[in-house]
């Protein structure tokens, strides 16, 4: 499970879904809550599990109210083939696909977003025009999940600091061990969209986003975009990622990073939990920042994961709310999950002590271009949280498309500034 994640996962589900437009559900004179709603999820392996709990402790609460889980693997291209109609739920996770000025065709506002600001963090990711449209169900740092064991086992004891640094790691991860040094779960595609954060990293401050929305060509070298993108490639290129990136299987690698058969991936935060809840040794599995420091610190944006928001179509408008209420103020799934809580003054993630450690200072971005920067990224046709050019940028490194680092930066770079000319004229 992902995000954003954006990530972030999950069991298979068919279009055919309960519909989220189910009939009669109000709030009555006497405030009572009534009526049926179907809740979407990514995390199918919750589904029957802690999400049935989660159902138990809100009828508690809201007891004329029946909820119906929904868990769908492949989250994003599936919800948005739903959402080309009017049955994609009653509360669902807005998908990555969809921009600011699309948000009141989809989803029912959920107030100002000055006032929700007030209570929750990461309100910015999702507003239009002044108004919330989703609560994040929990807030990640950005790093890689890495096997302990295995780096120390290669000599490396200290976190590199440079990605030149990195790549050395990597290539005494595979010297010394039988391990793949980075697995890049290219099949699965949406981890690949996991790298787009780390540019926050590189830069060490909450301007990437206005970096992007005034740059005609984000690839030059030495710019975040490209030092990201750039030790992909090279890891690529070096042969420290899996034989066969056509092969990779994202369930498989869960367990296998915790069985010492893989050294490193790059994942949110929100990971960490995940693999070491499938390992016999969980401590051998840890959170590791970018290999890049401004100041003598590393750094980590924090953000929200997926925001769970209301159908504009819903007939139970109401519930579904009290829904999104509930799961952000009472479930504890962010805690749960070693995510940073939606609520303001929430404690910080007890899995992330490797990032206390070694004094990672954490930073929400500045989000006032990131409708704009979302309208490059769209008429570009590039998908920054989409896994295709990634997946072109692997191809490259491994020899299977003809491209070299700088055929494919220069694609991105025109590709880039078109699209930024075009919406800023």
């Amino acid at each position: 499970m992902k995000r954003r994640s954006r990530i972030l996962v999950l069991a298979a589900a068919g279009l055919v879904a309960l519909s989220g437009c189910s009939a009669g559900s109000d709030s009555g004179a006497d405030g009572r809550i009534d009526g049926e709603i179907t809740v979407l999820t990514q995390r199918t392996d919750l589904v029957d599990t802690v999400f049935e709990q989660y159902k138990q402790e809100f009828a508690k609460l809201h007891p004329e109210v029946k909820v119906t889980f929904q868990g769908i693997t492949d989250y994003e291209g599936e919800v948005k083939i739903r959402m080309s109609s009017q049955d994609y739920g009653d509360v669902l996770l807005i998908p990555e696909s969809i921009t600011p000025e699309q948000l009141p065709s989809y989803f029912e506002p959920l107030g100002d977003a000055a006032e929700l600001e007030k209570k929750y963090r990461f309100v910015p990711e999702q507003t239009f025009e002044g108004k919330a449209y989703g609560i994040a169900i929990t807030g990640n740092a950005f790093g890689f999940v890495y096997n302990k064991k295995l780096w120390q086992q290669a000599g490396v004891t200290a976190p590199p600091t440079t990605p030149a640094q990195f790549l050395d790691a990597l290539r005494a991860i595979g010297e010394k061990t039988d391990a793949t040094p980075l697995y890049t779960n290219y099949r699965n595609g949406w981890p690949l969209a996991q790298w787009e954060d780390l540019r926050a990293s590189v830069a060490g401050q909450p301007d990437v986003i206005t970096r992007l929305a005034d740059s005609d060509a984000p690839w030059t070298p030495g710019d975040p975009q490209e030092i990201v993108d750039t030790l992909l490639f090279d890891a690529v290129a070096g042969k420290l990622t899996e034989e066969d990136p056509t092969t990779t299987d994202w369930e498989t690698s869960k367990k296998a990073i915790g069985e010492g058969k893989i050294a490193t991936m790059v994942l949110g935060s929100w990971a960490l939990t995940q693999v070491r809840e499938l390992s016999a040794t969980p401590e051998d599995l840890g959170y590791l920042p970018f290999p890049a420091q401004v100041g003598g610190r590393f750094h980590s944006a924090i953000a929200g994961d997926y925001k769970n928001a209301v159908s504009v179509h819903s007939k139970n408008k109401d519930a579904a709310r009290a829904w999104v209420d509930w799961f952000a103020d009472k479930s504890g799934y962010a805690t749960a999950q070693g995510g940073f809580t939606p609520l303001l003054g929430g404690p910080e993630p007890d899995s992330l002590t490797d990032f206390e450690d070694l004094g990672v200072t954490y930073f929400e971005l500045d989000r006032s271009k990131d409708a704009l920067v979302k309208k490059i990224d769209k008429t570009a046709e590039i998908g920054l949280y989409q896994p295709t050019y990634r997946q072109t940028l692997i191809d490259a490194a491994r020899g299977a498309n003809g491209k070299s680092k700088e055929d494919v930066f220069g694609e991105l770079n025109q590709r880039w500034a078109e699209a930024k000319s075009q919406v800023t004229s």
